[in-house]
């Protein structure tokens, strides 16, 4: 090969090259299209689910408050009585006559003070006349006070024997629903001291007790010092109840008691509700969610659910940036959800695109294209054959917890 031919094939090879290049880059695919949402702070209700367990709002025993045989249950076992309703009999034969030797010794003392008294007037008109010594009539008035205070004691023994025979019918102290009969009839009870019967509990309204962390109620304090929360007072503080199946409950409670002492052996804080139960379909000692309202948090973000994903480091976003690259952001958010959509407390910030359709083909430091959510949304439900796509459970980011996928893309 000649040196002049030289540089004519090495400038040729270098033509090609170049043309190569250019083709290639010609043929290098867009950046795929992802529905992002420009994100803007918002407000939204501060509730809390916490569990809790059901208590009647006053619970009272009924007992044997005199010795005696039980002759009769009078009410039926778990039906609703009246206060003052007779719940039990007691065989009331030795009361009566504790009652009836009580009225003998009344009617004994009278005669004696009765005596006494006339005597005692009859010396003091006979004293100034000096017919009787002053001795005399020291002793007539101090046997007149002696009597008086034997018949006051014999009038309190019969009040006393009347109140125990009222107590053979033995009443219902407060009204609610009466529980199971404790004793039997034909049974000796109120002989070795108060023998319970039965418990009445009123079940409406109820109480629903329940505990929360006193780190969190700290936690939340210091938000309102600052700004982003604003708490309920506790009296307009209002609840709702999550029955064990699932249902919420309709009726809705209002927090009426807040403890002011941490425990220390849990570390928390003890709240006590009151929920109607006019058709007493709660009933004492169930365990339920409670679902407090405990206020305003403001300045956060609502993300939808398959927006967020999880992985070992933690909730991450993925966010276009100025420049069409996709870039992580680590995010901090409530556990409860609202409307589908996570609570963003942290991480973000007013105006990022966060990409919520379209995740599987954005990779961190790639270049896509962003599109409105609702657009991208659209176009996904239409290639899926018209089917609307179903937003991420409540809890399937936390179960995919080294996953980089969200739960509605792994779900395809």
């Amino acid at each position: 090969m000649t040196a002049p031919t030289r540089p004519l094939l090495l400038s040729l090879a270098l033509m090609l090259a170049l043309a190569a290049c250019k083709k290639e880059e010609q043929q290098a695919p867009p950046p795929p299209e992802v529905g992002v949402i420009d994100v803007q702070p918002t407000s939204v209700p501060l509730t809390r689910a916490l569990s809790g367990r059901l208590a009647p709002v006053r619970s009272a025993d009924v007992r044997a408050r005199v010795p005696g045989v039980l002759l009769k249950r009078v009410y039926e076992e778990g039906t609703d009585v009246k206060e003052g309703q007779v719940l039990f009999k007691i065989d009331p034969a030795p009361l009566q006559a504790n009652l009836s030797s009580a009225e003998g010794q009344q009617a004994s003392a009278q005669a004696t003070y009765t005596n006494a008294h006339i005597a005692a007037e009859r010396a003091r008109k006979l004293a100034p006349q000096q017919y009787v010594s002053q001795s005399d009539l020291d002793n007539a008035q101090a046997a007149e006070r002696s009597a008086a205070a034997a018949l006051q004691q014999a009038k309190a023994a019969v009040t006393n024997a009347q109140i125990n025979l009222g107590y053979a019918n033995v009443t219902a102290p407060i009204s609610g629903r009466a529980g199971k009969q404790q004793v039997t009839e034909g049974a000796l009870v109120g002989a070795e001291g108060v023998t319970l019967l039965t418990t009445v509990d009123q079940i409406d309204p109820l109480y629903v007790n329940f505990t929360m962390s006193s780190s969190e109620l700290q936690s939340l304090r210091q938000a309102q010092g600052q700004g982003s929360v604003s708490l309920t007072d506790t009296k307009d503080t209002k609840v709702k109840i999550k029955l064990p199946n699932g249902q919420v409950y309709n009726q809705v409670g209002t927090l009426g008691f807040s403890d002011v002492v941490v425990d220390q052996a849990t570390g928390t804080v003890s709240l006590r509700a009151t929920v109607p139960n006019p058709d007493k379909a709660l009933l004492p000692g169930s365990f339920v969610t409670v679902e407090a309202d405990l206020g305003t948090r403001s300045g956060v973000y609502l993300v939808p659910q398959e927006a967020i994903q999880r992985d070992t480091n933690g909730a991450y976003a993925l966010v276009v940036g100025a420049d069409g690259k996709v870039v992580r952001k680590d995010v901090q958010m409530e556990t409860t959800p609202v409307d589908h959509k996570w609570i963003v407390t942290g991480g973000l910030k007013t105006g990022d695109r966060v990409i919520g359709v379209g995740l599987q083909k954005a990779k961190e430091g790639g270049q896509v294209k962003a599109v409105p959510y609702a657009q991208a949304l659209a176009a996904s439900q239409q290639q899926a054959g018209g089917k609307p796509q179903q937003p991420a459970a409540a809890g399937a980011d936390a179960k995919q917890g080294d996953t980089q996928q969200p739960a509605q893309d792994q779900a395809k």
